[in-house]
């Protein structure tokens, strides 16, 4: 069945089928996430010296489908404009609004709008090596929750990163987000 088969028993996704090359770049993070593929995208080269290698193997979600339609609409956005306060497709995602929309679209969630908010929502906090697909990781400094991305598997994260970028694909390992991750919530139970 291909990815868009999957999702198709959503009601109204007629109405916001991925464009091709997002279903594309899903099915190809998918394969990634199944551990295909990982040395093609990210060489030995890339990887920095400092930085001790993890197992981003994780845990299996409580419900895959559930997870893996976040998974694939959260990528199938990649590449929309950021946009403070922004959340819709149409209007550009900051990276809350980036979070609610994906989890409401897909699963009629209803989540706190801010990355503090999200921060403090009920649901048990994630240790870094029990991440699992469609889980919010978040990141700041002094202790203060300022950006929030979704998980995607692999140490790989989908956010709106800042004003002028888009929705993009990151590594939880990058300098940057290495440095300000500051936790993960499970909302999937």
């Amino acid at each position: 069945m291909s990815a868009v088969g999957t999702l198709a028993h959503y009601p109204g996704y007629a109405r916001r089928a991925p464009t091709a090359a997002a279903v594309a770049l899903a099915i190809g993070v998918l394969a990634m996430v199944a551990g295909c593929g990982r040395d093609a995208v990210r060489s030995t080269a890339q990887r920095s010296a400092v930085v001790p290698q993890r197992d981003w193997s994780g845990t299996s979600p409580a419900d895959p489908a559930s997870a893996n339609a976040v998974l694939i609409r959260a990528i199938s956005l990649v590449g929309t404009p950021y946009r403070y306060g922004g959340n819709t497709p149409e209007g550009g995602f900051d990276c809350s609004g980036l979070v609610n929309y994906v989890y409401d679209d897909m699963l009629e969630i209803k989540l706190p709008r801010t990355s503090r908010e999200l921060a403090a929502y009920q649901g048990p906090r994630i240790a870094p090596e029990r991440l699992a697909t469609a889980d919010l990781v978040f990141f700041g400094s002094g202790g203060q929750v300022s950006h929030v991305g979704i998980y995607v598997g692999e140490g790989r994260f989908v956010h709106a990163p800042s004003s002028g970028g888009t929705v993009r694909l990151d590594h939880l390992d990058g300098h940057y987000w290495r440095d300000h991750y500051s936790g993960a919530k499970r909302v999937l139970r």
